[in-house]
């Protein structure tokens, strides 16, 4: 029988000081975009440590952006996992690049920089990793191997804005470095993207592609292709309130992190997927992973839980063309879903998930 009280999957805010922010917008006529964007980008590059930041659209519009600023077009190829969303893979095929897919680590949700070698080829022009959860790929070894051949890095952290590893935060270690601003990340503007850099030249490169091939609103020839990938003020005065709760969400959803490891550590069906919490790493979503996930998700239901099953791999999309074997990218396929998490989740729902996992293992 379904509980009267149903738990989302996620849960986060936005309250008064978002409110205030886009009413003061409205007052100053700030809507399309000014400086209030321009404050938020030096406000999130300043909370990250990286010189210069470009809003964007979406997560999605930062990839794409982020691939075309690195020098990446048509016919070239770029490196990725298979273990990601496909908006990853999309942001290559939309510039006529294509996605060449590499497998998992066994253990782990992240792309084995191991197998990275035997996938470059001549076309190669960018390895791209992603930053799954929060956790970080082996930037050390991608970076070795990005030098070693003369290609571009650029980092996927759509999922890791505020997470770091020992050298670093995440997005901010390569050439380029993506972040989504939608509304199940950390922080959030509803829809929207974040892409930086520390290189003076990919920074122009990106405000050139975000209008149409120029800078700001004078006249001067269109020399480059480029779109309207503009953000908003209104979006950037969300934006605003919501860095000033960056830290605090954080520790919230590393604390969730701990209460699932503690309660569920003794459950002999289900696994949390490691996340280096102490490093520096925040684990955006309680992910886990289970032989007996599809039993494990209709059950919660039945009791009103909410849950989320991650979408398959990129090498079951078709229409991208991939080729290869990934069988650690399947097996994580088959296992992974995630429990109820958020900054916004209230920790007597985690109880009440810990309390019926126990039950369902008597």
């Amino acid at each position: 029988m379904a509980s009267d009280r149903e738990i989302s999957w996620w849960r986060t805010d936005f309250g008064q000081r978002e409110a205030d922010g886009i009413a003061g917008a409205l007052a100053d006529e700030y809507i399309s975009m000014g400086p209030l964007t321009a404050e938020f980008e030096a406000a999130f590059a300043e909370q990250i440590g990286v010189p210069y930041a470009v809003a964007a659209t979406s997560g999605s519009v930062a990839l794409l952006m982020g691939l075309m600023a690195a020098g990446v077009g048509r016919d070239d190829e770029v490196i990725m996992p298979d273990r990601t969303f496909v908006a990853t893979a999309h942001a290559a095929a939309m510039i006529g690049a294509k996605a060449v897919l590499v497998d998992t680590e066994a253990g782990s949700p992240l792309i084995d920089p191991q197998r990275i070698r035997e996938k470059i080829t001549r076309r190669t022009k960018a390895l791209m990793p992603v930053h799954l959860n929060g956790r970080s790929a082996d930037m050390t070894a991608i970076g070795e191997i990005a030098e070693e051949y003369g290609l571009r890095v650029v980092e996927d952290a759509a999922q890791a804005f505020f997470s770091r590893n020992a050298t670093g935060c995440l997005g901010t270690l390569g050439d380029v470095g993506c972040f989504s601003l939608g509304v199940t990340k950390l922080i959030s503007t509803g829809q929207g993207g974040m892409v930086v850099t520390g290189d003076a030249q990919i920074y122009e490169q990106l405000q050139r592609i975000r209008n149409h091939g120029v800078i700001g609103s004078k006249p001067e020839p269109y020399t480059q292709l480029g779109c309207n990938f503009k953000f908003t003020d209104l979006l950037a005065s969300i934006g605003h309130a919501q860095l000033t709760r960056t830290e605090d969400r954080a520790e919230y959803v590393a604390q969730l992190h701990r209460i699932y490891n503690e309660r569920l550590d003794e459950l002999p069906f289900i696994d949390i997927v490691p996340v280096d919490v102490a490093g520096g790493e925040v684990p955006l979503w309680a992910e886990v992973a289970s032989d007996e996930r599809d039993e494990l998700i209709s059950y919660l239901s039945a009791h009103g839980v909410g849950t989320y099953q991650p979408l398959y791999s990129v090498c079951r999309s078709p229409h991208l063309g991939c080729e290869g074997e990934f069988p650690h990218s399947h097996a994580h396929d088959r296992r992974i879903f995630i429990l109820p998490c958020g900054p916004a989740q209230p920790l007597e729902n985690i109880g009440r998930v810990c309390d019926l996992l126990e039950r369902y293992g008597r």
